[in-house]
């Protein structure tokens, strides 16, 4: 099917709010790419569409098939930054991914749980760490009546209640802390490649568009 000057001004106008809706996730030099790759993707739909009378109605059927533009760039954000969590490693990216799988799949609002523990657990002991040389007869093994009670920073004090050990409870700190947190960020990196390759069986996004996605990047 060829467009008139109708129907390529519907595809502009989708394209332009596409665009304004890319530019909350992504900056803008991957928005010009995502851009120029859907509206590939739009005009290969229309060529692929038998000719008929009513054009207007045929690419509206296209475009709703792809989606509305801001459930688009949405999925579209959330895929690239998927694979950017998933190949490097990074925090930030790492974060908006478990946000987005968080609030939508009930296995990603377990999943964040359990890795939102991991991580204020690590984090935790290296607050510990630090406090410790600060407050030292405040954090510790907590006992009351010589029995031991907790292990952590105690403010204040109370009758009967001791807290024991020394600086050498700050290297311990660090290492378990470092420990916990290193291997919460790799259980977070697995559990992003899993949620990844279970898009790549299903072969579309989670936003269950007709569209499949951006191309992987090599």
């Amino acid at each position: 099917m060829e467009l008139g000057e109708a129907g390529k001004s519907r595809v502009r106008g989708y394209l332009y709010v596409l665009e304004r809706s890319l530019c909350t996730f992504l900056p803008p030099y991957v928005v010009t790419d995502a851009v120029r790759e859907i509206e590939t993707h739009i005009a290969d739909r229309v060529s692929a569409t038998e000719a008929v009378p009513d054009e207007r109605a045929a690419l509206e059927r296209v475009l709703a098939e792809l989606g509305p533009p801001l459930r688009v760039a949405r999925a579209y954000s959330a895929e690239l930054t998927l694979d950017e969590a998933v190949t490097t490693g990074r925090i930030g990216a790492m974060a908006r991914s478990l946000w987005y799988f968080a609030v939508n799949s009930v296995a990603g609002f377990c999943g964040a749980i359990g890795l939102f523990i991991g991580y204020t657990l690590g984090l935790s002991f290296l607050a510990l760490a630090v406090l410790k040389p600060v407050f030292p007869n405040n954090v510790g093994f907590i006992f009351e009546h010589d029995r031991l009670t907790s292990f952590g920073g105690h403010f204040p004090i109370g009758p009967g209640e001791v807290v024991v050990g020394g600086y050498w409870i700050i290297p311990v700190c660090v290492a378990i802390g470092l420990l916990v947190l290193v291997g919460t960020h790799r259980a977070a990196r697995r559990m992003l490649g899993w949620f990844r390759g279970r898009q790549d069986r299903r072969g579309r996004l989670l936003s269950e568009t007709s569209w499949n996605g951006p191309r992987r990047r090599p």
